[in-house]
């Protein structure tokens, strides 16, 4: 029960402080304070406490787009194990429904942005679902490596059988895994190479030209639900990549936690390092990612 309440809470409570830690990295990089670690959320209650505006060219498409979008992300968030500990949900096949759960989100996202009916926004939304035709096979192909080694096709056993004894028998085919699929957080996340979420009037965007026309409240669900995407796809990433288990609970989701902030240095290092790709470039990296996932699984299974 415990477990279960730590678990709700993190979902809800920790996203926007990804985004913080961000943040805070690259201006250390380039030598400024930055914003504090908090801005996200002073961001979010702003956005919920302002007035919308909306075209009257839309339809209710343009108002369901975030709602949906976040109910998606916020289920497909009791699906995934946090640290080593079970999922809310968990059943047989529940991969395929988080994945799913993430195209739902994309499409409603996609939707809402042509209802619009700006030329702008429809460019960003054909960009978005041609590169996600490339981001998604590597995430199924990192999945059925992990279905190859755990014998199951549930997240909640399939992470947890990543421990010790795994990593000493497929350490190759897990270190190309995490490789592939570090790619696919940043491309689904609208991260640096792939995108810069704090652009929002160059030609070369891609996710952040879809949502132009929200603002207010609406604003804020797709600001609160790209985070929490971030955090999914992150905790994924953690739980491949931390194999250990103290056995205690309150240590291992602290441990958890932590992990989730290194994630985010990381990122933030990688953002501050790296310039964004030109457009050509991007489906480039995105088939090396599936090619690395795609030997992943070649290794186990031969």
């Amino acid at each position: 029960m415990i477990d279960t309440l730590l678990h709700v809470v993190l979902v809800l409570a920790m996203p926007p402080l990804l985004l913080g830690v961000i943040g805070k990295t690259k201006a250390a990089f380039a030598g400024r304070v930055g914003a504090p670690f908090l801005q996200p959320y002073y961001d979010l209650s702003r956005l919920m406490r302002k007035g919308v505006v909306i075209s009257d060219t839309t339809t209710w498409i343009f108002r369901a787009g975030p709602a949906v979008t976040l109910a998606a992300t916020l289920f497909a968030a009791l699906l995934v194990p946090l640290g080593k500990h079970a999922a809310p949900v968990s059943f047989e096949g529940d991969m395929i429904l988080f994945a799913y759960l993430f195209a739902l989100g994309r499409f409603f996202t996609t939707v809402a942005a042509l209802d619009t009916g700006s030329s702008f926004e429809g460019m960003g939304a054909a960009r978005e679902v041609t590169f996600s035709c490339l981001a998604e096979p590597a995430l199924f192909f990192a999945l059925i490596t992990l279905t190859r080694l755990s014998g199951t096709m549930s997240l909640t056993p399939m992470l947890n059988h990543v421990t010790s004894p795994v990593w000493l028998a497929a350490g190759a085919s897990l270190i190309l895994l995490l490789a592939g699929l570090f790619v696919v957080l940043l491309a689904e996340n609208c991260r640096i190479p792939f995108d810069d979420p704090n652009t929002h009037l160059e030609l070369t965007m891609i996710h952040e030209v879809m949502v132009l026309d929200h603002s207010g409240p609406y604003f804020g669900c797709i600001l609160y639900g790209a985070a929490l995407k971030l955090y999914l796809l992150g905790a994924l990433f953690v739980n491949i990549a931390v194999p250990f288990a103290s056995g205690n609970t309150l240590v291992d989701w602290a441990l958890f936690a932590l992990s989730m902030l290194v994630l985010a240095v990381a990122i933030g290092v990688v953002e501050s390092v790296m310039a964004r790709l030109r457009l050509i470039r991007v489906p480039q990296l995105l088939v090396a990612a599936m090619i690395l996932t795609a030997f992943s699984l070649v290794l186990v299974v031969r």
